[in-house]
């Protein structure tokens, strides 16, 4: 459970703001980030930086864009070693606005992708790294791409890249944790030079199981949200990973306060965590897309019409 080595971001608002279209109010972030701080959390990713190109300001919040000096505004004056992190998906992204290390608030960058788009994401994260940034590649839907495809697409970060740390994403939640070994011991067959990450959803209950068997199998950076925020089910609940790790550095105390005067009223206003439509989505290895619009629609609770609607049984 102790290992120094062991690195927390938390990605509550970065994914928690799939659900509300990255509008918490800059009140919310600052308390988020508070925490964090006094947690001793070695990251906080406090959103996406999207183009305005591609993405209207009026209908997505700050927290799509992660413009500098919006995130100088809502950290200003708070004394903290937690570094900043931002995501940048492939093709959404203009890197021309993409400033040097030294002229931002952001330490760490991290590119999302597919295997298909790993040429783009090395090319993105080997930009960001001569700007300065930590950088690493998140490598996206894992558990439908474990083919011959996923052995190259490592070979080539591991020779090609500047991504100091290589991430397991568990998009759909759909891993077991004898495939969260197998994917480890894959990843590292591979990436010599490279740490590393783990980032589960909790469709089916196993985000934080998942988490452990991770770090059982030595990868050292860890993602996880307050009170299991994000899309859909969410994703690995942070006080539960640090009450794992039982790592002197790290204090819940915060986190729990956190959860008392922010979440728990926020859980009246938007929707996550353990529902059967994501359940259902993460045991036949589907986006939550479609358990997602269930939810909005009349018939949120017709759970066997939505599972034969995936199975095509009837």
């Amino acid at each position: 459970m102790y290992r120094e080595k062991i690195k927390i971001l938390d990605c509550t608002v970065r994914d928690g703001g799939l659900i509300n279209k990255h509008d918490f109010d800059h009140r919310f972030v600052r308390e988020v980030y508070k925490a964090c701080a006094k947690a001793g959390l070695d990251y906080m990713e406090i959103g996406y930086k999207n183009s305005k190109e591609l993405f209207s300001s009026e209908e997505y919040g700050a927290w799509k864009f992660c413009e500098d000096d919006v995130i100088r505004k809502v950290i200003d004056g708070i004394e903290s070693n937690t570094k900043i992190s931002v995501m940048v998906d492939v093709g959404r992204v203009n890197l021309d606005d993409i400033v040097l290390a030294s002229d931002s608030p952001v330490d760490m960058i991290r590119t999302a992708a597919y295997v298909k788009d790993i040429d783009k994401a090395i090319h993105m994260v080997n930009h960001f790294a001569d700007k300065g940034y930590e950088a690493t590649i998140n490598i996206m839907a894992i558990s439908r791409d474990r083919g011959t495809e996923l052995d190259e697409a490592l070979q080539q970060i591991e020779e090609e890249s500047k991504a100091t740390v290589v991430y397991i994403v568990d998009s759909f939640g759909a891993l077991y944790q004898e495939s969260v070994e197998e994917l480890v011991k894959r990843f590292k067959s591979h990436l010599k030079t490279k740490e590393i990450g783990f980032h589960g959803h909790n469709p089916q209950q196993l985000a934080y199981g998942n988490t452990i068997e991770a770090i059982i199998h030595d990868a050292n950076y860890m993602d996880a949200t307050v009170f299991g925020i994000g899309r859909g089910a969410g994703n690995c609940p942070l006080e539960l990973l640090i009450g794992f790790l039982k790592n002197p550095k790290f204090d819940i105390r915060p986190i729990l306060d956190l959860i008392s005067n922010e979440f728990i009223p926020l859980r009246n206003e938007i929707e996550w965590g353990y529902i059967i439509p994501y359940a259902i989505a993460g045991m036949l290895n589907e986006h939550p897309r479609g358990a997602m619009a269930l939810r909005a629609s009349e018939n949120r609770e017709n759970y066997r019409d939505f599972y034969e609607s995936l199975t095509d049984v009837a």
